[in-house]
């Protein structure tokens, strides 16, 4: 109990607290926002996106409640190994983001004409927009620090506690690997927006977090 009441005292006072709880708020509406527009053009994702959008149309359930039911899932494992990682926008993330998108999604089938996310060029306009975006709001939620998504809590359990003598970022790459399998055996056809994703989702995330730092932060 004391360790509990520890963690949530040292979790409150942080630096900036309010700041970065804003900021993580702001960065999962937008994931959710901006990852309604890439699903409807279906161009790609990130892999956790491609394998969950797969299995939860092979399983007849909505995007929201089976990222919900996985993520609830993990992140069981993220509280038994991994209690470090929890925060506010774990919770966030795993809740809210699947179903965001799920609301956007139905908003644009009765407000927005098909053609314009199955067509050229208005596709690819949509497209190269709702990416751009999707990794600026990803980068917002993770330099906002307030906790780690389960999906992405768990090649860090495992580099810390299982395959300590492995490099993290072989781990992750597999990780991400293995999801993407996930994806393509129920279904799903990878496309152009995951390697987008991988290429430019690093270099912004360490821009963002150089402007918030220094302008919001003031580190």
């Amino acid at each position: 109990m004391n360790s509990i009441k520890k963690f949530f005292k040292d979790y409150f006072s942080q630096k900036d607290f309010v700041k970065r709880l804003i900021i993580m708020n702001i960065g999962v509406f937008l994931m959710g926002f901006f990852l309604s527009f890439l699903i409807e053009v279906n161009l790609g994702t990130d892999p956790c996106t491609f394998m969950n959008l797969t299995l939860s149309r092979f399983l007849g359930l909505s995007f929201g409640n089976w990222q919900l039911l996985l993520n609830s899932c993990l992140f069981i494992l993220v509280i038994l190994f991994g209690r470090k990682l929890i925060g506010f926008g774990t919770i966030a993330n795993m809740v809210f983001i699947g179903y965001i998108a799920d609301f956007f999604c139905m908003v644009w089938g009765k407000t927005i004409p098909e053609h314009i996310f199955k067509e050229f060029p208005s596709r690819a306009i949509v497209f190269g927009i709702a990416l751009a975006m999707f990794i600026f709001a990803v980068s917002l939620y993770i330099n906002a620090n307030m906790g780690v998504a389960p999906y992405d809590a768990i090649p860090q359990i495992i580099s810390e506690r299982i395959l300590k003598k492995v490099p993290f970022a072989v781990i992750r790459i597999a990780f991400d690997f293995t999801a993407i399998i996930i994806g393509i055996i129920f279904g799903g056809i990878p496309n152009i927006g995951m390697i987008l994703m991988a290429l430019f989702l690093g270099p912004v995330i360490t821009l963002v977090g150089k402007f918030l730092n220094k302008h919001v932060f003031h580190l």
